[in-house]
């Protein structure tokens, strides 16, 4: 995927939000467990939690292994300081995905959880977490891939349809796991591994589901993206048709397609080809 992400949009999606990320960020935490139960059993020193948000990541993999080093990093300053103050001892650096400030075979371990869907070029920033693992380092990460929030997308476009509207998607597209894969591929790595998990989420009502994407960060971060709000009808008409074909005893239900990959960085003498 090689989407127009704007940067400083994303940065500033997620600096505003450390003091109350972890309120709403119910399958983002769900999705850590899951990431942490696919840890490779050797691995080197240091780890870098990468896309850190709060430290979530790095706070779980610590309680299995409270020995290791542990660098936090995050693209916004306000989520690597609040990560840096849960996280006892740790370094940490803001970062962006795609141009890491850590030297060529520096790092024994890349963990990042619900970060990469956020990056325009897959492929670059999968090369440079190659480029900092040492031989034989290990990739492990969980993004949202596409289908996430189908549900809520889908009534968009209708109530667009309903409303004679002419507002374009306010909806950011996310990658296939085959486009996953070939990133990890065409970046190097070895003995990739790609699967799919659905989470669902549950909420009160349509109001708190809006709220707690906002809450967290998750907008649309392309450049291409439309300015301003939703007219306040396609707003009503998007309430009535997600109420009407989303409820369950347990509130809305909203999807989330969530891949988790992993590749290995071959030893020395396996890179033949590889930059």
């Amino acid at each position: 995927m090689t989407a127009q992400i704007d940067v400083a949009q994303v940065r500033r999606h997620f600096a505003g939000h450390s003091d109350e990320y972890d309120l709403y960020a119910v399958v983002q935490k769900r999705v850590v467990t899951r990431l942490i139960e696919g840890l490779p059993m050797v691995f080197s020193a240091p780890v870098l939690d990468l896309g850190t948000g709060t430290g979530e990541v790095a706070d779980h993999f610590l309680q299995i292994h409270p020995q290791s080093r542990v660098i936090v990093s995050d693209l916004a300053h306000d989520m690597t300081r609040a990560a840096s103050s849960r996280i006892a001892d740790c370094l940490a650096v803001d970062a962006d995905a795609q141009s890491l400030p850590f030297k060529n075979a520096s790092l024994g371990l890349i963990l990042s959880a619900s970060m990469y869907q956020w990056v325009g070029d897959l492929p670059a920033a999968f090369a440079e977490c190659y480029r900092v693992l040492q031989p034989g380092g290990a990739f492990l990460f969980a993004m949202f891939g596409d289908g996430t929030l189908a549900e809520l997308r889908n009534v968009f476009q209708d109530a667009l349809t309903h409303c004679a509207s002419q507002r374009v998607s306010h909806f950011q597209s996310f990658p296939e796991p085959g486009e996953v894969t070939a990133a990890l591929s065409v970046s190097c790595f070895a003995q990739i591994d790609c699967r799919v998990e659905i989470e669902q989420e549950m909420h009160a009502d349509f109001r708190q589901l809006l709220q707690g994407l906002k809450r967290i960060g998750a907008q649309n971060a392309t450049r291409e993206r439309p300015s301003g709000l939703f007219p306040r009808r396609v707003m009503m008409k998007m309430e009535e048709l997600y109420s009407t074909r989303h409820q369950t005893a347990e509130g809305l239900k909203a999807s989330y397609r969530v891949i988790y990959g992993m590749g290995i960085k071959p030893g020395a003498t396996d890179a033949t080809g590889c930059f």
